[in-house]
């Protein structure tokens, strides 16, 4: 009895010694009943069975050695084999690594012209990285890689993957999230993407993007909690992010999921990165991405609602299509809701709830706004949107105004054309064109400026306005983004304050060319918004002249609203801008 069992422990230990291999050899093979160890035990290879429409198929899967492990890879997502048919892992003496069955043709995986390669060898590494590669006969050392699994990631970010574009190849590394929880075969809508202009992780979906990762400074990104050692590479051969484990006793081995509806998912630790699915399109709390409306829609990005006091009212009740106004549910958030409804205007409160969307009434393009000072009711307005003149806080009730009243208000109003019309024409007859958003420069320059709003921009970014007979008249009007203009004034430090306004603090500023500029920093408090920005923008921009200081372009950050001169020496900018004009006045 004790000499069996003997000989079935020494089998066991065989055994043991065969299964935990690591690598496959031209000719060796992996069936459905063996796997693939790493060296140090933390990652197997192996064929995963899972059933798709009615039938029991086979997956080649890279999985962490773990109770509940996670899918890291799977060879043959769009590509499944029946179970049935005997599938087999193959290294040939081509050279060639493949997944062959009894139905059908092979699924290759690398097929490497390697006429003048000798030893070729398939191992499955300590970093779940599965490789094909070229190794020294004499020591078994690294020749050259072949083929590699992370260069084929599915939902599935480890450390040492790489996010990003490799340039030489044209081979972008990302993560696709799957079409179902259970199911590989078919693709989901979101994916995690390195962009190697702003250097930003973003997740988008169905290629709109919905989460961006934020700014990347002291080692750490804007939105990502500081659990990871991040690693950026960009050079002509290749742009890309990695990251290491920060050694966190909590979070020995990280592993990043990308779900089937949109979270990002820190397997190890078990806790989200971000639920990009919950991101509405207006909020950008935590990287949220605001999104834009239907180009036909009233409001576009960069615009936010308008609070103002007054009440909305019909202009138009022929309309059968839609409601003129509703009611919100009672869990919605008011903002978010009339910003994905292009018909929405705006909405207000009409039983004093304002802390959650109980209560939210919207109302439809079929209205307008009027305005009304004297009220305590505020409403929340879409900009650019239809909106009435004040009512005169000393106007009687509407049905009482008398005969003398309405001949006052006509001669009044007669009077009051005459004028402008006056106006107008003295000011046409001396050239003067302050046509903020009907000229066609006006026009072409707001454009521009809500394409600026809605795209991502380098810094430095030229563009040329012409002028009406098609030649450029002015100076080329730059957007600048934030960061620059950061580092052109040392952080708006006090040494590098001219001085002070009333709409503002200027600043001295050093661009990255060496120019020296004046940077015109518009107080939060002034009340001037995106619109009132744009417009003046356009009229300074319209009175450059070569005997006045140059106009170099803008900045907007969030509520930061900045414009950018040219620095003169010896005098205040105001004296600049302002000074020789008046006296001309």
């Amino acid at each position: 009895m004790m000499k069996h069992t003997i000989i079935l422990i020494i089998l066991a230990s065989l055994w043991t010694c065969y299964d935990a291999i690591d690598t496959l050899k031209p000719g060796d093979t992996l069936n459905s009943t063996s796997s693939l160890v790493s060296a140090l035990g933390k990652f197997t290879l192996n064929f995963i069975t899972k059933p798709v429409g009615n039938s029991e198929m086979s997956f080649l899967a890279i999985l962490r050695i773990k109770t509940e492990a996670n899918k890291a890879w799977i060879a043959n997502p769009h590509s499944p084999v029946l179970s049935s048919s005997s599938p087999l892992l193959t290294l040939d003496f081509n050279n060639t690594l493949k997944i062959t069955h009894r139905n059908g043709h092979p699924f290759i995986l690398s097929a490497p012209n390697t006429t003048s390669i000798t030893s070729v060898v398939a191992t499955l590494l300590d970093s779940g990285n599965f490789v094909l590669q070229e190794v020294s006969p004499v020591n078994g050392s690294t020749i050259q890689i072949l083929w590699q699994s992370f260069d084929y990631p599915m939902d599935t970010f480890l450390p040492g993957m790489k996010l990003g574009v490799d340039h030489i190849n044209e081979h972008v590394w990302s993560l696709l999230s799957w079409g179902s929880s259970d199911n590989p075969v078919l693709s989901g809508p979101f994916s995690l993407d390195w962009d190697t202009n702003a250097h930003q992780l973003k997740i988008k979906k169905s290629g709109v993007i919905f989460w961006t990762c934020g700014v990347f400074a002291e080692g750490r990104f804007e939105y990502i909690k500081q659990r990871y050692n991040f690693s950026i590479v960009s050079n002509q051969n290749e742009d890309y992010l990695t990251y290491t484990s920060l050694d966190d006793p909590n979070d020995p081995e990280p592993e990043w999921v990308l779900y089937t509806r949109g979270a990002l998912y820190e397997y190890g630790a078990q806790v989200d990165i971000i639920r990009a699915q919950n991101c509405d399109g207006y909020n950008t709390v935590g990287g949220g991405v605001r999104r834009d409306r239907p180009s036909d829609c009233v409001g576009k990005l960069g615009d936010d609602f308008e609070i103002k006091k007054g009440n909305f009212t019909i202009i138009n009740s022929a309309n059968a299509s839609r409601p003129a106004n509703w009611i919100g549910t009672g869990s919605e958030d008011c903002k978010v809701t009339c910003w994905q409804n292009c018909d929405c205007l705006g909405f207000d409160f009409p039983f004093g709830n304002q802390t959650t969307g109980a209560g939210c009434r919207f109302w439809s393009v079929d209205c307008a706004f009027i305005e009304d000072l004297s009220t305590a009711t505020h409403s929340f307005v879409v900009p650019n949107s239809v909106t009435l003149p004040p009512k005169s806080p000393d106007s009687p009730p509407r049905g009482k105004i008398n005969a003398t009243h309405k001949g006052l208000w006509i001669g009044t109003s007669i009077a009051a054309l005459l004028v402008i019309g006056f106006c107008i024409l003295c000011y046409r007859l001396r050239g003067t064109k302050f046509m903020l958003s009907a000229g066609k420069n006006g026009t072409k320059i707001q454009k521009i400026l809500l394409k600026f709003m809605k795209s991502e921009r380098p810094t430095d970014h030229v563009i040329a306005i012409e002028n009406d007979h098609g030649n450029i008249r002015h100076p080329d009007l730059s957007v600048f983004t934030y960061e620059s203009v950061l580092a052109a004034t040392s952080n708006f430090s006090e040494a590098n304050k001219l001085g002070q306004g009333g709409f503002g603090p200027v600043y001295k500023g050093k661009l990255a060319t060496g120019r020296e500029v004046a940077v015109k920093r518009l107080s939060k408090c002034s009340g001037q918004g995106t619109v009132e920005f744009k417009n003046e923008l356009i009229l300074i921009y319209e009175l450059q002249h070569t005997n006045l200081v140059q106009l170099f372009g803008f900045c907007i950050h969030e509520e930061e609203k900045m414009l950018i001169y040219e620095y003169m020496q010896n005098k205040s900018l105001d004296y600049f801008l302002f000074g020789w004009e008046l006296k001309l006045l």
